[in-house]
């Protein structure tokens, strides 16, 4: 039977070995990393499926913040990677991961992600279009640069980590 428990219940290498699967070795390269340097995932918001001993599949949400070139500040959730076990892929185990993640999130910070426009906005309803001048510490296509929740700040601006975040987001 398929369970999700919290990531943290899960050994960091258990999770690094299914990150690389998923997404290979050179990962750490991605803009996506860049925006969490020096952070850690959110206890609250990160999940893990498990089968028996089994590791399936884990999402990830990170503290970030945008800096609006107007001075202010929003803190704002990085969810990412979602991860599923190459074999596993195609059972709707990543969609209950992000449900859960987005349940658990509900009523803090908005939400954003570099991901298939048409997969999250169709399901779970992130759009790019507030994050069309927002600037990242890396390469990104614009369109898989998504938000979604109340106040995301659509002005220009610089997405980077939050070093100074609780562990609730």
């Amino acid at each position: 039977m398929t369970q999700m428990v919290p990531i943290d219940t899960i050994p960091d290498e258990a999770v690094e070995r299914l990150l690389d699967r998923a997404f290979g070795c050179d990962r750490h390269a991605r803009t996506a990393y860049r925006l969490r340097a020096g952070t850690w995932a959110i206890p609250g918001l990160s999940f893990a499926l498990v089968e028996g001993d089994a590791l399936l599949g884990s999402i990830q949400c990170w503290p970030v913040q945008f800096d609006g070139d107007d001075g202010t500040v929003w803190p704002l959730v990085l969810i990412g990677p979602v991860a599923i076990v190459p074999e596993r892929q195609q059972e709707g185990l990543g969609r209950r991961l992000m449900e859960a993640a987005l349940a658990a999130a509900t009523g803090g910070p908005p939400l954003t992600l570099i991901g298939d426009p048409e997969y999250y906005g169709r399901f779970f309803g992130f759009d790019a279009a507030a994050t069309g001048s927002w600037r990242l510490p890396g390469p990104v296509e614009r369109h898989r640069l998504l938000a979604r929740g109340v106040n995301v700040p659509a002005i220009p601006g610089v997405l980077g980590p939050r070093r100074h975040a609780t562990a609730a987001a």
